[in-house]
């Protein structure tokens, strides 16, 4: 396995339509990661989002194919992380399964191990609020603000 590569999976309560949504319209993407951001939401668009206050992540969308993947670039304009912009991918895929959907995210091309740490602790924090909100609950306001 390589040490680079930060891989998540998680079920989600709702159907693949409803969780895809999440990452292809800027308010429901802020509603679970983020507190402002510009987003083009098609292949080559993209997009500047400011997650925590301090921290800026940008990038541009590689793949959008509704509602089974979503692939995007991914660095820090502004923060304590030296990831440039656009310097690695995040590939998010949306499986329907009995109980709702398998999201699988693959984030690669970090350039340490403390990176990964950092970046897996994030998406875990972040995919849980999505998850909340996809099955129709509320995950309060975000303490990482």
């Amino acid at each position: 396995m390589s040490t680079d590569v930060v891989t998540l999976e998680r079920r989600i309560a709702a159907r693949p339509e409803t969780v895809f949504s999440f990452f292809t319209d800027r308010n429901k993407w802020l509603s679970w990661m983020g507190k402002d951001g510009r987003f083009s939401f098609e292949p080559g668009g993209a997009y500047r989002t400011n997650i925590t206050g301090d921290n800026v992540a940008e990038g541009r969308f590689v793949e959008i194919d509704p509602p089974k993947r979503l692939v995007f670039t991914w660095g820090w304009a502004e923060g304590g992380m030296s990831i440039p912009p656009g310097s690695t991918t995040v590939e998010i895929t949306l499986e329907p399964v009995p109980d709702g959907t398998l999201l699988r995210l693959v984030h690669r091309g970090l350039p340490t191990p403390q990176a990964c740490a950092a970046h897996r602790e994030g998406w875990v924090h972040y995919v849980d609020r999505l998850a909340t909100l996809a099955a129709g609950g509320n995950p309060g306001s975000d303490n990482w603000m």
